[in-house]
């Protein structure tokens, strides 16, 4: 037998029974305001805000009327949603940190959240998901909070759907029709906005309704008693579906051109040897935080849940003087739609092809080894097992110091950091130059003054030992890559007889 949750007393807001850190506006919560003097220096010049801020007024546009008899009043307000969620395994609080999860995303896209309700069930119902008078009890909510939209937190097939939608009456959709939906507002660059398209096109093919359902999906025989064929309805659908079909080739095609781009350019950096780093972690774990941080890269940074999805490759430099890439990937969420990962793997594969994994965790969350778990098991998904990964505690001064000393000992290779206020970035950074793979080539060489470009070469591109400044030249005691030693080879002194 399964039991729910759906009594007089457990169908009160969401937001009034359970406690404040379990609420949206916790997890979205800011750690202190911005100033400049702190802020300022992490998050570098804030080139896309200060974007997204520069509004010039036009004159002369207005169509505003001053007869109020020809005015038509709109009001313009957020959608106003109802989140539903289905216990199937796992603790009280793993449900309600979910459906909180949920209700952050919903406010990510723009909506109102009025009430939020859990069931407990051994499996989701394979017909309206909740059951047929779990809906209707839904129906009741959603008519005394005046919701116009129901979010699932859930992947809903295109029956539940339906179904759902002809009980509760008003929209329905589930988490990843949502994330989509998130992904699709923030997407910027055109291979942004094109695998948001591919991903948005996969979900949809499945779940076409539209003039196709109003019509007949088939007709009669006539007095012949003949077969029946094909009616209107199903040939809408069938043209629908094909259109689809036809566009998500186009894409995948623009999608493959746009990724040989950044092919060349990785690799002309295997090329020159340049060692790369991949920072991947939760949403709103601080990603483009700790990346502007470590380089000033001034990318965009929000308290808000996918607020970059574009990469972005910035050079950084180790303590030692090593040159090395940073790349700031899209951020991941618990059941992450697989249309995103598939539409997102070209983008994903910075992640694979890095030799370094900064892996962000917020230890401020209620639940961080759940995100660790999620992150990893999309890093499976692109085939970067292999790769060394360093869990990187972001957050530490907001965090619980038992938390910390959890994940610092559950976890073997962390580090505590705080991109807000510097805390751990030095070691960090010293935990990098180590980490990074080293050259395999050890040589001494006495280089002329007059081939300083070779020395400049050893600081870039190699790791200096040690560098002593004599009559005939500089000593250079180096690691070096094979072809950078070839170079060094006519200026090794011969061995002592």
């Amino acid at each position: 037998m399964t039991s729910s949750s759906f009594s007089s007393q457990d169908t009160q807001s969401f937001a009034q029974n359970h406690p404040d850190g379990l609420r949206a506006d916790a997890l979205m919560e800011e750690d202190v305001a911005w100033s400049h003097e702190i802020d300022g220096e992490r998050d570098g010049d804030q080139f896309d805000r200060s974007e997204r801020a520069a509004l010039r007024r036009v004159a002369g546009l207005s169509t505003e009327l001053e007869d109020v008899t020809e005015v038509e009043y709109r009001q313009l307000r957020l959608e106003r949603v109802v989140l539903v969620g289905v216990w199937t395994s796992g603790t009280a609080t793993d449900a309600d940190n979910s459906l909180a999860e949920l209700a952050a995303l919903a406010e990510t896209a723009g909506a109102l959240v009025l009430d939020g309700v859990i069931q407990r069930r051994d499996k989701p119902d394979a017909a309206t998901y909740i059951g047929s008078g779990k809906a209707d009890e839904l129906r009741d909510i959603v008519l005394e909070t005046g919701a116009d939209t129901v979010i699932c937190d859930g992947e809903l097939s295109p029956g539940q759907l339906i179904h759902l939608e002809d009980v509760v009456k008003v929209k329905v959709i589930d988490r990843t029709a949502l994330i989509l939906d998130i992904f699709a507002q923030h997407a910027k660059s055109r291979e942004g906005k094109a695998q948001v398209a591919l991903a948005q096109m996969q979900y949809m093919l499945p779940r076409l309704r539209g003039w196709g359902q109003s019509l007949s999906r088939q007709m009669g025989g006539g007095s012949g008693g003949g077969l029946a064929t094909r009616g209107p309805g199903e040939t809408k659908i069938e043209t629908d579906r094909r259109r689809i079909r036809e566009k998500m080739a186009k894409m995948r095609r623009e999608i493959a051109d746009m990724k040989t781009g950044r092919d060349i350019k990785r690799q002309e950096r295997r090329r020159n040897k340049v060692p790369s780093v991949a920072i991947a972690g939760y949403t709103n774990a601080g990603k483009s935080s700790l990346l502007n941080r470590l380089t000033g890269a001034g990318v965009l940074v929000e308290n808000s849940l996918f607020a970059t999805l574009d990469p972005t490759v910035r050079r950084a430099e180790t303590p030692s003087g090593r040159l090395y890439t940073l790349a700031d990937t899209v951020g991941f969420v618990r059941h992450l739609p697989h249309h995103l990962v598939e539409a997102f793997r070209s983008t994903m594969e910075e992640v694979g092809d890095s030799d370094l994994i900064l892996h962000v965790v917020d230890g401020s969350h209620p639940a961080p080894e759940e995100q660790l778990a999620a992150v990893r098991e999309v890093v499976r998904d692109v085939g970067a097992t292999k790769v060394p990964e360093i869990v990187v505690v972001n957050k530490a001064d907001a965090a619980d110091p038992l938390v910390l000393q959890r994940l610092l000992r559950n976890e073997k290779h962390s580090i505590a950091v705080s991109a807000r206020t510097g805390q751990g970035i030095a070691e960090l950074l010293a935990l990098i130059d180590v980490e990074l793979p080293h050259p395999a080539v050890e040589i001494e060489a006495l280089v002329p003054y007059t081939l300083g470009r070779l020395v400049a070469r050893a600081h870039s591109d190699g790791e200096v030992l040690s560098e002593e400044h004599t009559p005939e030249g500089t000593l250079l005691k180096v690691r070096v890559h094979e072809e950078l030693a070839a170079e060094f080879a006519p200026y090794v002194p011969a061995p002592a007889a």
